[in-house]
């Protein structure tokens, strides 16, 4: 189940505690292996998007080279080209960067969003096939945020007299496949590759009053790489700071739509609202219904269109969540936790395909186990896979390459399909590898903490300087600080539904206000002059226009 008040362990990254502000910062950056003078300058300045160089990003400025020169043979030629992206919020986003830059340009081109359920990730030669029956102008596709370990369909679309130039991310196998160019990295997400190719695009094709706009379009790779989990730190930095400075700043309809519908302050965005508001709206369509309607709201220009589209992307989120909650419920029932059980694998065919993975997020979070869920077909089933830090799920999965039909994914998510029949044979040998590969340390609940504060410590100007860390995520966690023996001046119970903690605390002569969200439970053991050990982080309240520095409650422990 979800960890309790002061059940997890505390790991304390920092042995001994700051002096100043000056070694709180320096501390906090070597806790995110940031070590050196240049480090920490490119930490609080990351390079902007349009000064990194391919060759840093590890991308081949000869297959750059090679894919602009098809390019321009195709619109020599006036020959079709599909963008063929994925139906997730970095795939959608990565498809709208790289049509709307071709499009601007004058290329006879059309995006392409495949349907999870009846063509399934990545490119699909059957699809492929009929867009080429139905134009035989159409002699290029550029896939976006897949295609790197697509070598049997690359070769048979190959066949049908359609080059393919592969824009992708993902973990690559030992064997290429063989198309035209490979845009390649897994240094960044799905998104930020497409911007970077779509940047060597319009140094190539310069056209003066063109629409597309590449800054503006880094918006789109934030989004992307926030969405996509990717650690917030070097170069996915650039691209999250620079691009959530895109989105506070957006003209796109559909994006002010949502802001709109979902009361966002859009000078406020960070990586909350990317991860939990934005995202979720992109993603639910490719998951119940059709991935092109978020493709649609992101790049309409009609505001009349863009309402129509957030409206329904929020209904269908709305739905979403519904679906995600039932499947939950089943999931609970069929999964008894065992002591010598080392991962969760469930399989029902009720279960739906769209939120497969979603559920397996949330079976991690409730028992902190990997987890597998599979939705079983008649013939074919769909999994999807989320782990916990230290077990590479993706290569878990592709120890069993032999069971499974396809697979792919990141060490953390993944997803594959199987043969129905399959499934018991498979879940046999994984809980065996997962018996041997899954330390009992890595499932110990732990709360990493930077360091140990005193209060006084806590000050306005310590708390703007953190502020300069943003965005934090993945990789770059908002700092968590520790004091010991705080007293408990107040203690409330709060929250509509009484389940949240409010108690005023001091230390050193400082008192703050704290809140621990869902820690109601702990209200009995605390009252006045009580003593207690806290882990926090550090944020602003703003209140009747008086702004005044707050704790936001990690754990707590009784003092000792």
């Amino acid at each position: 189940m979800k960890s309790k008040v002061g059940e997890r362990r505390w790991e304390i990254l920092a042995k001994d505690k700051a002096r100043d502000e000056q070694q709180i910062i320096k501390t906090l950056l070597a806790n995110r292996g940031i070590t050196t003078k240049t480090g920490r300058k490119e930490f609080f300045n990351p390079a902007a998007p349009a000064k990194i160089k391919l060759k840093e990003l590890g991308i081949s400025p000869k297959s750059v080279e090679k894919a602009i020169l098809r390019l321009k043979k195709a619109k020599k030629n006036k020959e079709k080209i599909f963008i063929y992206g994925d139906y997730d919020a970095d795939g959608i986003c990565a498809t709208a960067i790289v049509w709307e830059c071709l499009y601007s340009l004058g290329f006879d081109v059309l995006p392409y969003i495949p349907e999870r359920f009846s063509e399934g990730y990545g490119i699909n030669v059957e699809s492929v096939g009929k867009l080429k029956e139905a134009d035989d102008k159409f002699k290029l596709v550029i896939t976006v945020d897949n295609g790197i370990v697509a070598s049997k369909e690359i070769e048979a679309v190959n066949k049908l007299g359609v080059d393919v130039i592969i824009s992708d991310h993902h973990q690559k196998e030992a064997t290429l496949p063989k198309a035209h160019a490979i845009i390649y990295t897994d240094r960044i997400c799905g998104a930020a590759v497409a911007w970077i190719f779509a940047r060597e695009i319009l140094k190539k094709f310069k056209i003066s009053s063109l629409k597309f706009n590449i800054q503006e379009a880094i918006g789109l790779s934030g989004i992307g790489t926030i969405a996509d989990q990717m650690p917030l730190t070097g170069f996915n930095r650039s691209f999250a700071k620079s691009g959530l400075g895109e989105l506070r700043r957006t003209k796109r309809p559909g994006l002010l739509e949502i802001y709109r519908g979902s009361r966002i302050d859009p000078n406020t965005i960070g990586t909350y609202e990317v991860n939990y508001i934005i995202a979720p709206r992109i993603n639910a369509m490719g998951r119940i219904e059709h991935g092109i309607d978020s493709l649609r709201m992101l790049c309409t220009t009609s505001r009349q269109k863009a309402v129509e589209l957030a409206n329904k992307l929020g209904k269908v989120n709305q739905l979403r969540q519904k679906i995600v909650e039932e499947v939950l419920v089943t999931a609970r029932k069929s999964f008894a936790v065992e002591k010598k059980q080392k991962i969760i694998i469930i399989s029902n065919a009720s279960y739906h395909e769209g939120v497969i993975g979603l559920a397996a997020g949330k079976l991690v979070e409730e028992f902190y186990l990997p987890a597998i869920v599979i939705s079983r077909g008649e013939k074919i089933s769909k999994a999807s896979a989320r782990s916990i830090s230290g077990f590479n799920i993706i290569e878990a999965i592709r120890h069993f390459d032999d069971i499974l039909e396809a697979g792919g994914g990141h060490p953390m998510a993944a997803g594959f399909s199987i043969l129905t029949e399959r499934i018991e044979d498979f879940t046999q040998k994984m809980l065996l590898y997962s018996a041997e590969m899954v330390s009992d340390d890595m499932l110990s609940k732990k709360l990493k903490i930077d360091m140990e504060l005193d209060f006084d410590q806590l000050t306005p100007k310590l708390h703007e300087t953190l502020k300069e860390g943003e965005p934090f995520g993945i990789g770059n966690p908002q700092p968590v600080f520790m004091t010991r023996n705080v007293e408990v001046i107040d203690s409330r119970i709060v929250g509509k539904e009484k389940d949240h903690l409010k108690l005023k605390l001091k230390d050193k002569g400082a008192s703050f206000w704290a809140v621990g969200f869902g820690m109601a439970e702990a209200f009995s053991d605390l009252g006045p002059e009580k003593k207690i050990d806290v882990a926090y982080n550090l944020e602003e309240n703003a209140w009747n226009g008086s702004v005044s520095l707050e704790l936001k409650l990690k754990d707590l422990r009784l003092g000792r």
